[in-house]
């Protein structure tokens, strides 16, 4: 059985200041995104009171990259969001969202395996790097939440993104492998 990794803890200080127990140092919100893109799950807690603040500090980050333009939420799901706040119990919504989220992540995950197992190219050169490409890929247009959005891993100072370097990798080995195809033809 697989052993479950504990969620990096996180607490805030008075001065709201964030540490990260982990490394002893002090994070941003920024930081704290990029945990959770990499697939770490964190726990913020209020250091005097011992309060979870994890659900509210997540909301600040949604609506920090929505304020940026880093629109990923809709209009209409937001509006649906606020609505179901209005319904005693809040509603059904909580349950979707999560079922969504769990069918997405199960299908990506599925997705990865059949192009696995089905594909015949499995045993050409260079195959495992092309995989691990579309894996980072796929993860950073599903799984990331922000590494793949628009707007996220903008370009500092005219260098390409990381998430720009992956696609343009990505594209140079589709062609390679399109021209490879077409040799054999």
């Amino acid at each position: 059985m697989a052993e479950q990794v504990s969620p990096l803890l996180i607490k805030r200080y008075a001065s709201r200041r964030l540490y990260n127990t982990e490394t002893s140092d002090y994070v941003t919100l920024e930081d704290i995104a990029g945990f959770i893109r990499e697939g770490r799950e964190v726990q913020i807690v209020d250091l005097k009171s011992g309060d979870d603040l994890t659900r509210q500090y997540l909301l600040q980050i949604i609506a920090e990259h929505e304020s940026r333009g880093e629109n990923v939420l809709p209009i209409n799901v937001l509006s649906d969001l606020v609505r179901s706040y209005m319904v005693p119990g809040g509603g059904v919504m909580p349950q979707f969202l999560q079922s969504s989220f769990d069918m997405l992540r199960e299908s990506q995950s599925k997705m990865m395996e059949n192009m696995t197992s089905m594909n015949p190219m499995a045993q050409m050169p260079g195959f495992e790097a092309m995989k691990s490409q579309q894996e980072a890929f796929l993860k950073a247009m599903t799984g990331g939440f922000g590494t793949g959005w628009p707007g996220a891993g903008e370009a500092r100072d005219g260098e390409a993104s990381d998430g720009e370097e992956d696609l343009s990798a990505i594209k140079r080995q589709l062609a390679e492998l399109q021209d490879k195809l077409s040799k054999m033809k």
